[in-house]
C-alpha cells in the first residue's frame, strides 16, 4: 500500500465508528494522522477509538450546536483541524416518490446535506486563517444517477456534490482541497436500512459485479485528503466500480 505523511496533522472523520469512516480512521492512524471519531453512537464510537488508538466525541451532524461544540472540544485538545473526513450519512427508506414519509425525507436530507453543511461551516474558517486544509465529503453514484425508489437518498447526495463544488471554488486560493467521491454501495451497516430488492438492484448496476470495499474507498481517500493532492479542489472521484465514467 501506498504511505502517506500524516504526520502531526489532525483528522476528524464524521461517522467514523463504523464502516467506511472506520477503515478511513485506521488508515489515517496507521499514517501518523492524529484522528478524531466523531459519531452519532457514542458507544461504539468510544469503542472504535480504542481500539483505534484515537479519540472520539459524540456528534449528531444535523444539530449544527452539536456540530459547533464537537469542532470547539477538538480544537481544544488537538489544537486545530487539518482534515475533515465528512462520512457520517443514513440510506433512509426504499418507496417510490408519490409514497415517499415526509418526515423519512427530511431525516434524510438533515442528516446527509445538512450534516455535510454543519461539519464543513465549522472547519472551513480555521483551514482559511491557517491556510491549510483538506475536506473530504463522501457522495454517492446515486448522487450522479439518481437510484428509483431512492430519491431522497440520491436528493441529498446530488446536494453534497454541489456543495463540494460551491466550497471548493470559495477556498482554492487558501490552500485547501474540498473534494467528494462518489462509491458505489459498499456493503456496511447502511445495508440494513435498505430492501433486499433495492441491494440487488445496485449489485446489478456495477460492472465489476461486486461492492466496493470500505478499504478501497478508504486508500482514495487518504491520497485525496494528503498534501501531495495539492492542485485538485471542487472536483468528484468516481469509485462505482465502472457505473459512471463522468
Amino acid at each position: 500500500m501506498n504511505s502517506y505523511d500524516f504526520d502531526d496533522q489532525v483528522a476528524v472523520i464524521t461517522g467514523g465508528a463504523q464502516g467506511i469512516g472506520y477503515a478511513v480512521a485506521k488508515r489515517m492512524i496507521e499514517n501518523g494522522a492524529k484522528v478524531m471519531i466523531w459519531d452519532f453512537d457514542t458507544d461504539l464510537a468510544q469503542a472504535s477509538a480504542s481500539a483505534l488508538g484515537s479519540t472520539a466525541l459524540h456528534c449528531d451532524v444535523s444539530d449544527w450546536d452539536s456540530v459547533q461544540a464537537a469542532a470547539q472540544q477538538t480544537e481544544n485538545q488537538l489544537g486545530r483541524i487539518d482534515i475533515l473526513v465528512n462520512s457520517a450519512g443514513v440510506a433512509g427508506a426504499n418507496a417510490v416518490v408519490e409514497e415517499y414519509q415526509i418526515e423519512e425525507w427530511n431525516k434524510i436530507m438533515s442528516v446527509n446535506l445538512n450534516g455535510t453543511f454543519h461539519t464543513n461551516r465549522a472547519v472551513i474558517a480555521g483551514m482559511k486563517h491557517r491556510g491549510y486544509g483538506r475536506i473530504v465529503n463522501i457522495a454517492s453514484i446515486a448522487g450522479k444517477e439518481g437510484n428509483p425508489n431512492a430519491s431522497a437518498y440520491s436528493a441529498s447526495k446530488a446536494g453534497v456534490i454541489a456543495l463540494t463544488k460551491s466550497l471548493g471554488k470559495e477556498a482554492a486560493d487558501f490552500n485547501i482541497g474540498v473534494n467528494c467521491v462518489t462509491p458505489a454501495a459498499a456493503r456496511t451497516a447502511i445495508f440494513d436500512q435498505m430492501s433486499e430488492e433495492h441491494i440487488n438492484y445496485m449489485l446489478s448496476k456495477i460492472p465489476r459485479n461486486r461492492f466496493v470495499d470500505v478499504v478501497e474507498v478508504a486508500n482514495m481517500i487518504c491520497w485525496i485528503a494528503s498534501a501531495e493532492n495539492a492542485f485538485t479542489t471542487g472536483a468528484v472521484f468516481d469509485l462505482s466500480g465502472g457505473r459512471a465514467t463522468y
